[in-house]
C-alpha cells in the first residue's frame, strides 16, 4: 500500500492536474532611474517614477508613478511599449482621484477597453483589469490624468500580468439605518487611513457630522472613539460613510461600553492631576463658567481623531477644580453651526437680559466662532450646559476674526451707562474678539500683518445685538479683559488685557475702551501655554485661569493636555505691577504624604538628596543665593536651574521632532537675595513656578 501511494503523488505531479499557478510576469516595478521605453506625455507625470511623499502611501518598493507633480491641475499621459497579453489578469495597485479621466486604462489597436481609477484616496490599493478573453492579443497599458480639479491625479505601483486574482478592497460609500439602543455610537480609526467623512442623522435631521480616519482592517486599529447618543435612545437614525471598506464599515457599531474603556486613565502619559477627555484631541480652553456649585470646562476637541479638525466643544464638569467628569459633546460642527465651532467663552446671564429662560435655571449663554464664514455666534442652555440652543439669528457680530469672550461690566459711581437699558441693568455686556480688519489702525500705520492684528470691543444690553466700540491693536487670537485687584486692595484694581500667545498689558477700561499703562506686553507664562481661559462667574471674585499645553502626547488614544487651574493676581514688584499665577487652594487637598529636608548650605561638592519612589510630587524650595553662580533642582535627571547673573532660569527641553526645542526658559529676579521654586509634577509634564508664581513655565516631561 505505501508503494502505490506513493506512485500516484508522483503520477499526479507529473500530469500537472493540480493546476498550478503560471509564473507571474512583470510589467514594470517603476524602481528604475526612469520610465525606461515608456511614453510620457505632459507634465503631469515628470521625468522619471516618483520617490518619497508624492509617490503615494502603500506603493511597493521606492518607486511608482504619480501624476501629481505639477499638482492637481497638471495633465499628461504615460504609455507602456506594447506587450502580449499571456495571463487572466493584469494586477497592480492604485490610488489618486475616482475619476474616469485619472485611471490606468488597457488599450488593443489603439480602444480602450478596460480602466480603473483610484478611489479618491493617496493610499494605494490592490486591483486589477481582467485580460482573460484576450488572452494572445497585443496591448499597450495607458496611464491617464486629464482631469484639473480635486482628486485630479493618478498613482500607481507593481504592474503584473498574473492567474492569481488579487484581494480587492473595495472603497465605497455606506449606509445603514437602525434604532438607537445603547449609549455611544463607537468607531476604530488609523491615522494611516485616509479622511472620510461619517454623518449620524437622526429622524432625518444631521446630528453629528464628523470627518475621521476610519479602519478599514479590522486587525489594524489605532484607538477606538466614540459619540455619546443615549439622548437619541428610541428614534430611527441613519449612519452614512462617505468611503469605507465593508469591513471597516461594520466595525461601527451601537455599544453601552467603548472598547478599551477599561484601560482610560491607566496609561503612562495620562495626566493624574488635571482633566484630559477620554480619547481624542485637545486645544484652546472654551467657555469656562461657574454656575451653581458647578465649574464648567469646555474645549476644543476634535472627537473623530488624534489630531486638529472637527472643532467641537467638549465638556467636563467639576465641584472643585480638581476632579472631573466629562459629558457629552456640547456645540457641534457642521450640523449647529455650518463649519466648525471655534474658541469663544460663555456666561451666566442672571438678569435674563437676553430673554432666553425658561424655568427656575439661569440661561448660560456660550459665544463662538462659527469657521464657515458664520461670524460670531450665540448658543444657549436651559439645563446647566448639559444641552444648548443654537440662536436662530446667529451671526450676532459679522466680521473677519474669531475667538469672543463676553464679560459683565458692572457700573461704579463714576461710570456712564451706555443706554437707558444699561441704566436700568447696572451694567452691559463687553465682547472682546480678535479681528482681522485694520480700521483706523494709528498704532501700526505702516501696514502690513501687524495691522490686522488687533481686539475689537464691542458692547451689548441684550447678548444679541452688539455695537463696535474700540480696538487694540498688536494683539492675537484667544483675547480676554478682566479686573485684578492689586496686592489685594479692591479699591486700586486694574484691568488687564491677556491674549492667546500668554502676553498681557494692564491699564483702564471704560466699558469701551482699553488704554495700556505701559508700552510693551508682559509676560507670565512660558513654555508651550496657549489658548488659555478665566472663568466667569466665578464665586468670591477669583479669577481662575486654566491654558492648553501644547505638549504631543501622541498617545493612541488622546493628545495635548490643560494646564492646571491657576489664580491670577497682581502685585507690586521693583519692576512695577505685575501679575503673578499660582495653582487654586483646592489643589492642596491631593497631597497625600510630605517629606522634608533640613537647611543646607549647598556648593559644587555638596547637594541634598531627597529618595521619593512616586511619579506625581509637589516640591516646594527656598534658595538663598549668596555667591551661587548656578544651582536648582533635579528632578529625575530633569534640571531646573538658576543663574543669579543673567536671572536665567529653566532651560530649553525637546518637545517633539515637529515642534523642536520648547522655549521653556524665562527670566527671573531674586526678592532680598531669594528664589522659590515651586515644581508640581505630572506623569507627562512639569508646571514651575518661580518665585510664588512670578513666573510660570510648562514643559513635557521626560521618561
Amino acid at each position: 500500500m505505501n508503494k502505490i501511494k506513493r506512485l500516484c503523488i508522483l503520477l499526479l505531479l507529473g500530469t500537472g492536474s493540480f493546476g498550478v499557478a503560471a509564473e507571474d510576469i512583470v510589467i514594470d516595478d517603476f524602481e528604475g532611474e526612469n520610465f525606461g521605453k515608456w511614453t510620457v506625455n505632459g507634465e503631469a507625470f515628470g521625468k522619471a517614477p516618483a520617490r518619497g511623499r508624492i509617490g503615494g502611501q502603500g506603493r511597493i518598493g521606492k518607486g511608482s508613478v504619480s501624476s501629481a507633480h505639477g499638482g492637481d491641475k497638471a495633465t499628461g499621459t504615460l504609455t507602456s511599449p506594447e506587450f502580449k497579453i499571456e495571463r487572466d489578469y493584469i494586477s497592480f495597485v492604485i490610488g489618486g482621484g475616482a475619476h474616469k479621466n485619472t485611471s490606468i486604462q488597457l488599450l488593443i489597436d489603439n480602444e480602450v477597453v478596460g480602466s480603473c481609477s483610484g478611489q479618491n484616496g493617496s493610499r494605494m490599493t490592490p486591483n486589477i483589469l481582467e485580460t482573460k478573453q484576450h488572452k494572445g492579443k497585443k496591448a499597450k497599458l495607458r496611464l491617464l490624468d486629464e482631469n484639473k480639479g480635486r482628486w485630479g491625479h493618478v498613482q500607481v505601483d507593481q504592474i503584473i500580468q498574473t492567474d492569481t486574482k488579487p484581494k480587492i478592497v473595495i472603497i465605497a460609500p455606506r449606509t445603514r439605518d437602525f434604532t438607537v439602543k445603547n449609549q455611544y455610537l463607537v468607531f476604530p480609526i488609523n491615522k494611516k487611513e485616509h479622511k472620510a467623512w461619517m454623518t449620524l442623522s437622526v429622524d432625518g435631521k444631521p446630528a453629528h457630522r464628523y470627518a475621521a480616519k476610519l479602519t478599514s482592517n479590522p486587525k489594524d486599529v489605532h484607538a477606538w472613539l466614540f459619540i455619546d447618543i443615549e439622548e437619541f435612545k428610541g428614534k430611527k437614525a441613519t449612519l452614512k460613510v462617505n468611503r469605507s471598506t465593508e469591513d471597516g464599515f461594520a466595525l461601527i457599531q451601537q455599544a453601552d461600553k467603548v472598547p478599551e474603556s477599561e484601560e482610560w486613565y491607566t496609561e503612562p502619559l495620562r495626566p493624574q492631576l488635571r482633566f484630559s477627555q477620554a480619547v481624542g484631541w485637545n486645544n484652546d480652553v472654551n467657555g469656562t463658567v461657574y454656575y451653581d456649585g458647578e465649574w464648567h470646562l469646555f474645549f476644543q476637541h476634535n472627537p473623530g481623531g488624534l489630531w486638529w479638525d472637527n472643532m467641537t466643544w467638549g465638556h467636563a464638569v467639576s465641584k472643585d477644580l480638581v476632579h472631573w467628569e466629562q459629558l457629552p459633546l456640547a456645540l457641534l460642527p457642521y450640523t449647529m453651526a455650518k463649519g466648525m465651532c471655534w474658541s469663544g467663552g460663555a456666561h451666566v446671564d442672571k438678569q435674563n437680559s437676553s430673554g432666553f429662560k425658561k424655568g427656575k435655571e439661569d440661561t448660560i449663554v456660550a459665544f463662538v466662532t462659527d469657521s464657515n464664514g458664520g461670524g460670531e455666534c450665540l448658543a444657549y442652555s436651559h439645563d446647566r450646559g448639559r444641552t444648548f440652543h443654537w440662536y436662530e439669528k446667529n451671526p450676532i457680530v459679522k466680521h473677519s476674526g474669531r475667538d469672543p469672550k463676553v464679560i459683565w461690566f458692572e457700573y461704579g459711581k463714576k461710570d456712564k451707562p451706555l443706554n437707558d437699558a444699561a441704566k436700568k441693568l447696572g451694567g452691559h455686556w463687553v465682547m472682546a474678539v480678535y479681528d482681522m480688519q485694520a480700521k483706523g489702525n494709528k498704532a501700526y500705520s505702516g501696514g502690513g500683518k501687524e495691522a490686522k492684528k488687533n481686539i475689537a470691543f464691542y458692547t451689548s444690553t441684550n447678548l444679541k445685538e452688539w455695537q463696535e466700540q474700540s480696538h487694540l491693536y498688536g494683539y492675537y487670537e484667544c483675547s480676554e479683559l478682566f479686573k485684578l485687584p492689586v496686592d489685594g486692595k479692591t479699591n486700586q484694581s486694574k484691568w488687564v488685557v491677556f491674549a492667546g500667545d500668554a502676553k498681557y498689558a494692564i491699564g483702564t477700561f471704560d466699558g469701551k475702551t482699553f488704554k495700556p499703562e505701559h508700552e510693551d506686553r508682559h509676560t507670565v507664562y512660558y513654555g508651550p501655554y496657549y489658548g488659555s481661559q478665566l472663568f466667569s462667574n466665578s464665586p468670591g471674585g477669583r479669577q481662575i485661569q486654566i491654558g492648553w499645553l501644547n505638549i504631543d502626547i501622541r498617545h493612541h488614544r488622546f493628545d495635548q493636555l490643560f494646564s492646571l487651574p491657576n489664580r491670577l493676581t497682581l502685585r507690586t514688584t521693583d519692576d512695577g505691577i505685575r501679575m503673578f499665577s499660582e495653582p487654586v487652594k483646592e489643589f492642596e487637598k491631593l497631597r497625600t504624604k510630605t517629606h522634608t529636608v533640613k537647611d543646607e548650605l549647598l556648593n559644587d561638592e555638596k547637594s541634598v538628596e531627597l529618595k521619593v519612589p512616586d511619579q506625581l510630587f509637589d516640591i516646594e524650595a527656598e534658595f538663598k543665593i549668596g555667591k551661587a553662580k548656578k544651582f536648582g533642582l533635579d528632578i529625575g535627571g530633569q534640571r531646573i536651574p538658576y543663574l543669579p547673573e543673567s536671572g536665567q532660569f529653566g532651560q530649553e527641553v525637546a518637545n517633539t521632532a515637529a515642534q523642536g526645542k520648547q522655549k521653556s526658559v524665562a527670566t527671573m529676579k531674586p526678592v532680598k537675595g531669594t528664589i522659590t521654586i515651586r515644581v508640581i509634577v505630572d506623569r507627562p509634564t512639569m508646571e514651575i513656578y518661580g518665585n510664588n508664581g512670578r513666573v510660570v513655565i510648562a514643559r513635557p516631561r521626560s521618561h
